[in-house]
């Protein structure tokens, strides 16, 4: 199934909402991006989208990509520099396990909706939202590769 087929386009709207819900109270950016096949490691491919998508040029380093291969059933969670040397030993397999456990019951919206959810927790923790200069830098919708490989 094609990545853009994976979620019902209610689904992709209600991630895109969890994702505004949480960036309302942090300076972060959290993106959630789709693909269908991922051939070699999951954080490579993550970190290799993070660049893509320009994740890296946002002000504060702070965000955080939640990459999914739908087909191969591999998953990773990349974070900016900032973000990164912030949170505690384990918290990135924490939200990558909250994945794990909504899509072993084939709940996807909610996996994804759930680590949407515990990223934007610790960002709010580690970089709250302070109005003035505070930009959404990225675009909050889902990004998508369907890719052959």
């Amino acid at each position: 199934m094609p990545a853009r087929q994976f979620l019902t386009e209610q689904e992709e709207q209600q991630i895109v909402n969890a994702i505004n819900t949480a960036e309302e109270k942090t300076s972060g950016e959290i993106r959630v991006h789709l693909e269908h096949r991922c051939d070699g490691d999951a954080l490579d491919r993550a970190d290799h989208v993070f660049h893509n998508l320009g994740m890296d040029e946002t002000k504060l380093q702070n965000g955080v990509l939640i990459y999914i291969a739908t087909e191969d059933h591999k998953a990773a969670v990349y974070a900016g520099k900032a973000i990164h040397r912030e949170v505690e030993d384990g918290f990135w397999n924490d939200v990558l396990q909250i994945l794990i456990d909504h899509f072993k019951k084939e709940k996807y919206e909610e996996g994804i909706e759930g680590a949407v959810r515990k990223v934007g927790q610790k960002l709010e923790e580690l970089f709250p939202y302070h109005q003035k200069g505070d930009l959404d830098e990225l675009s909050n919708d889902i990004s998508f590769h369907d890719n052959k490989n």
